[in-house]
């Protein structure tokens, strides 16, 4: 199969789950955040306008920007993946991107300054969303990929 079908597929697929999510987050955790398990997981809405880990927050219009370079970097790049596992790979970073990239444009107020919803809280990290998590599964793919295929 085309890698860039394979990525476009697998970046639909997480926009689709993403922006779902976010959607019932918004409804579901209106009155309050839901415990999952006492003092290890609750489901909580944040709304993020810097990046991962709230690092530089207020930055929104910079990180959107990135993340537009990135989009149109997988798109020039995954015409060239020769593996399965990188096209899958480099789908979940385009998936994710762009579902934090439309909580940019469509939450905002200016060009690109909208924040990112967040809402999976575990007490020993930073607060997530699908996007982040498939942006984060899709490096460790891309780098386990890159070191196996060195061994």
């Amino acid at each position: 199969m085309n890698p860039r079908l394979i990525a476009l597929a697998v970046g639909v697929a997480v926009v689709i789950l993403d922006q779902l999510t976010k959607w019932w987050a918004l409804e579901a955790l209106e009155d309050g955040p839901i415990v999952i398990i006492e003092d290890v997981l609750q489901l909580r809405i944040t709304f993020n306008s810097g990046a991962a880990f709230s690092l530089f927050s207020g930055g929104g219009p910079w990180l959107g920007l990135l993340a537009i370079g990135i989009v149109v970097l997988i798109f020039a790049v995954v015409r060239d993946a020769s593996h399965r596992l990188d096209a899958v790979a480099l789908g979940l970073v385009l998936g994710g991107a762009v579902g934090n990239l439309l909580d940019r444009i469509f939450r905002a107020e200016g060009l690109l300054d909208g924040e990112v919803i967040d809402f999976v809280d575990p007490s020993f990290f930073a607060t997530f969303n699908v996007a982040d998590s498939a942006i984060t599964v899709g490096v460790i793919l891309l780098l386990a990929g890159a070191l196996l295929r060195r061994s």
